[in-house]
């Protein structure tokens, strides 16, 4: 079964060790010896994580050389984030109706329409 972009993308960000390694990534490219420093797995098991954010297209892998870096690909998180827009905009109009409501009450002026 194929997965649409955005889900692939949300899976991959799923997983704390993956966002890890794209907030290392943010600081510029990494080798897999690199990103691994930080946690207690191996080397595989890292690789499988940036295999993961690769096919997601999150993150791409350079050759040069022997070095394989990985980089991020920021654009690729615009998708995620243009999706997260719309449910910003609702949660931000909530609590603007919200303190709206509770600055009524602390007047003593209830507008009746409740949350």
């Amino acid at each position: 079964m194929a997965t649409d972009p955005l889900s692939a993308k949300f899976a991959a960000l799923a997983d704390p060790t993956r966002r890890a390694i794209l907030a290392r990534l943010c600081e510029g490219e990494a080798s897999v010896n690199e990103l691994a420093e930080p946690f207690d797995i191996s080397l595989p098991a890292v690789s499988k994580h940036l295999k993961v954010l690769e096919r997601a297209g999150l993150i791409s892998r350079g050759r040069e050389a022997q070095w394989r870096p990985a980089r991020l690909e920021p654009m690729a998180l615009k998708g995620v984030a243009d999706w997260l827009e719309h449910y910003r905009r609702y949660w931000d109009a909530s609590f603007d109706l919200l303190d709206s409501y509770l600055r009524n009450l602390q007047k003593g002026k209830d507008d009746g329409r409740g949350l």
